[in-house]
């Protein structure tokens, strides 16, 4: 089995690609080879193997030789460690959000009348 290590960032601009996150989701339900995974696409053959290593490369698929032909499935760190990235930036909007709020609620004189 072939996997590489999963880089958020790189993980990313593959699937900036339309075709790449059409292969993603169809993996979504299990493993295929390239000629199931290309039936139904608007590219070739070829193109489809592209697409897949570049995938491959960005740590989001897995790569197993079954005799001739190779079957390709998500890799579960590499899907793993994109959704840590994608929480991480999730949450950095989310505590800028609440300081903002928490800014925008305060008074912005804090005297107390006499």
């Amino acid at each position: 089995m072939t996997y590489t290590s999963p880089n958020p960032e790189t993980a990313i601009a593959a699937l900036a690609d339309p075709t790449r996150r059409a292969i993603v989701e169809r993996l979504r339900h299990g493993a295929l080879p390239v000629g199931e995974l290309a039936h139904g696409l608007t590219v070739s053959r070829p193109a489809v193997s592209q697409h897949l290593k570049v995938l491959s490369d960005a740590g989001l698929l897995e790569v197993t030789p079954r005799g001739t032909r190779r079957v390709y499935a998500l890799a579960p760190e590499g899907v793993a460690a994109l959704r840590r990235y994608l929480d991480a930036l999730w949450d950095d909007a989310l505590a800028a959000f609440a300081a903002e709020a928490g800014q925008r609620a305060s008074p912005l004189d804090t005297e107390t009348p006499e």
